[in-house]
């Protein structure tokens, strides 16, 4: 019986695989996870809205329990224009709009929203600029996939972190719409490249046991600090403006990323650049503590030159992403799974946004739901692999149709400002519930879309859920008609995804697709009930495989 292939695989396990190299790795993963999650809701932070009121000069000097109840008997109570004020009777004005107002601000802090007066009629300015960060996200998605190929993934994460963080910076400066769209537009190049480089280079260096438990426990654990904090960020700061210059400025240690971690070695073996990927291994293997001889190197570089050599003498594929829909089965599972992605983006979106209008402070309601990363990722370490990517996709989806519409009709029914506690319960576990369903997506895709095309596939897929996320913030400005609109839309949004999965196969435990025809025949058996949690023929040595996949 002859040795194993000195295979990637086995020269990590010998230069190690989970020791001092892998933790700094994780460490600024970490690190890589808080200024993503600082960076992507920057958008929400800084367009937060208080409680606002058209100015009228008798209402100068008075408290805003007073004001509050003058516009409490009017019909628009944040965008009526007032004519005169006798008795504490309002006068509404039969021509004109507002030009001035009076705001609440939340404990002190003041948005781009309030400083640039986009309320009432203008409050649609804001969303413009949001969907603008959107078009940047899927362009910046293609380009730096597309660069990260071409470069390196080390480079192309720091040279889009960076891209983000200019945008970010430079949006503080502005005063106008034109401008806030094109700093937005950059802003958005980097929204999910800077973290998906990091969480592809950690996942090759990373022991196969410990992936699954240390990605989903370092996104959930400092997303959600990035996320808690940054409220308060933003209230210490007092100002949007000072707000990105701290969300910005800490992308600055990316620059420092090399001198502690080196470049992807597999993708330096994809790219035959088999020298650098040895100075890597061996880097690794220094710090790891690890004595690998020179001849380990020697017979790893010899494996994969005649593995390419074999491989150029027998390569006939000729899979692309668009030939998934060429024949009926794959092109059915490719446009649900693009629809999927669009309809848990959106509502991803919308959900972590909406924060206004639930009787608490969007600040605090903000920070406190963001415990559901931490959760979202706890569940899938513990129910992925029980009841299947199927059962995982389909549940969270219904359960989170399910209460985002009774949160979205308790807004309608119910005093906000009295049941706030019983709304902040309900937007925690709608947003869990989302959390759940987008991070699930991802690897539901990888495992169903055939090797030869995966890469393409995934990307293109993505794509699709972002430019579908760049309606959010007009989904969002729907409550400023009837409130309860974002939550109904998304509560349909999300059934509807929840639907679609019905009419995809389960992928735990099968033999995954290598090429399009594979693909095309993919658990042709599974009827569209099929759910693994509820097949009694499955035994434990099955469960064991998924840990495989």
């Amino acid at each position: 019986m002859g040795l194993p292939p000195m295979d990637f695989d086995a020269v990590l396990e010998k230069c190690g695989n989970f020791g001092r190299f892998q933790y700094i790795l994780l460490l600024l993963f970490g690190f890589t996870n808080i200024l993503s999650s600082l960076h992507y809701f920057a958008q929400t932070i800084i367009s937060f809205t208080p409680e606002h009121w058209c100015y009228h000069e008798k209402l100068a000097n008075a408290s805003f329990a007073e004001i509050r109840a003058v516009y409490a008997q009017t019909d628009n109570p944040k965008c009526t224009l007032l004519d005169d004020i006798i008795d504490g009777r309002p006068i509404v004005a039969e021509v004109g709009q507002c030009r001035k107002w009076i705001y609440e601000y939340e404990m002190g802090y003041e948005s781009v929203t309030s400083e640039l007066n986009w309320v009432c009629e203008d409050t649609l300015q804001s969303a413009v600029g949001q969907s603008l960060w959107f078009v940047g996200s899927v362009m910046g998605t293609v380009f730096f996939g597309f660069l990260a190929d071409k470069i390196g993934r080390l480079p192309a994460l720091i040279l889009t972190t960076l891209t983000g963080a200019t945008g970010d910076f430079l949006t503080s400066f502005v005063n106008s719409l034109p401008l806030f769209a094109i700093f937005r537009f950059i802003s958005g190049l980097s929204t999910d490249t800077f973290f998906y480089l990091m969480y592809i280079m950690v996942f090759e260096y990373l022991s196969p046991q410990k992936r699954t438990l240390g990605l989903n426990l370092i996104t959930g654990l400092f997303y959600c600090i990035g996320l808690a904090i940054s409220p308060w960020l933003a209230i210490w700061s007092g100002s949007w403006r000072t707000y990105l210059y701290i969300a910005s400025v800490p992308a600055l240690i990316v620059l420092a990323y090399p001198i502690f971690i080196c470049e992807s070695a597999q993708w330096l073996i994809a790219t035959k650049r088999y020298a650098r990927a040895i100075k890597c291994l061996k880097y690794v293997a220094k710090l790891n503590k690890r004595e690998v001889s020179d001849e380990v190197f020697d017979e790893f570089k010899a494996y994969y030159q005649n593995k390419q050599n074999e491989e150029r003498k027998l390569k006939t594929n000729k899979d692309t992403f668009w030939g998934m829909f060429r024949t009926p089965r794959l092109r059915k599972f490719t446009i649900i799974m693009v629809l999927k992605s669009m309809f848990i983006s959106l509502t991803f979106d919308v959900v972590s946004k909406n924060m206004e209008g639930m009787g608490t402070s969007p600040f605090i309601l903000f920070s406190a739901t963001s415990i559901s990363y931490i959760l979202g990722g706890m569940t899938i370490i513990l129910l992925q692999n029980r009841i299947g990517r199927k059962g995982m996709a389909f549940s969270t989806l219904f359960m989170s149709a399910i209460i985002i519409s009774t949160t979205g009709f308790m807004v309608a029914l119910l005093d906000t400002e009295k049941h706030s506690t019983l709304l902040a319960i309900m937007v925690g576990l709608g947003r869990y519930g989302v959390v759940v369903s987008y991070e699930a997506e991802a690897q539901y895709a990888s495992e169903f879309i055939p090797t030869t095309v995966r890469g393409r596939g995934i990307a293109n897929i993505h794509v699709a859920g972002f430019a579908f996320a760049s309606l959010s913030s007009y989904v969002i400005y729907l409550g400023y008609y009837y409130k309860p609109l974002p939550s109904v839309l998304m509560s349909i949004i999300a059934l509807m995804g929840a639907l679609l999965c019905l009419a995809l196969p389960e992928t735990m435990n099968q033999k995954l697709p290598q090429t399009l025809k594979d693909g095309e025949e993919f658990a042709r058996h599974q009827r569209w009930y099929y759910f693994l949690c509820f097949d009694r023929k499955k035994n434990t040595k099955e469960a064991v495989i998924a840990d495989k996949f």
